[in-house]
């Protein structure tokens, strides 16, 4: 891990602005150390860069889609087991199905809530890693 973090370290991979910085402020309020990537063209890169404890991955990327992405970080004995929240805008049962048997710990549909965000943040972090509660929804 590059330097010391108290609450873990996330890589957001996602195309969308708007939506990095959207999760980028509210998990750094919360005391995440967070690192963005917005494209899947070298996504596994920046994985590897940043040592994430957790990564959010966005479905639908330029480049390489997030679904390949998830292949080869699922394929790479280093990030077998990184927890990964894949997120998308397709909300039909066959993409989070699709998603699931590729190997993602968790789904969520865009539009989002922050509360949404921290819950699934709270329990994909792996043990040993500090974590604060998720708010009461």
């Amino acid at each position: 891990m590059n330097g010391p973090s108290a609450m873990g370290r996330i890589l957001i991979i996602e195309d969308e602005v708007n939506i990095l910085e959207a999760l980028s402020f509210i998990l750094s309020r919360e005391g995440w150390d967070v690192r963005g990537h917005g494209k899947g063209d070298g996504a596994l890169e920046a994985v590897a860069r940043v040592a994430p404890d957790l990564v959010i991955l966005d479905m639908m990327l330029p480049g390489v889609p997030g679904l390949q992405v998830l292949r080869s970080l699922r394929d790479a004995r280093d990030t077998v087991d990184l927890p990964v929240l894949m997120l998308t805008a397709r909300g039909q049962d066959k993409d989070r199905d699709v998603a699931l048997a590729t190997g993602a710990n968790a789904f969520l549909t865009k539009p989002f809530s922050n509360a949404e965000v921290l819950e699934m943040v709270a329990k994909l972090m792996p043990k040993g890693v500090p974590v604060r509660a998720a708010p009461e929804a």
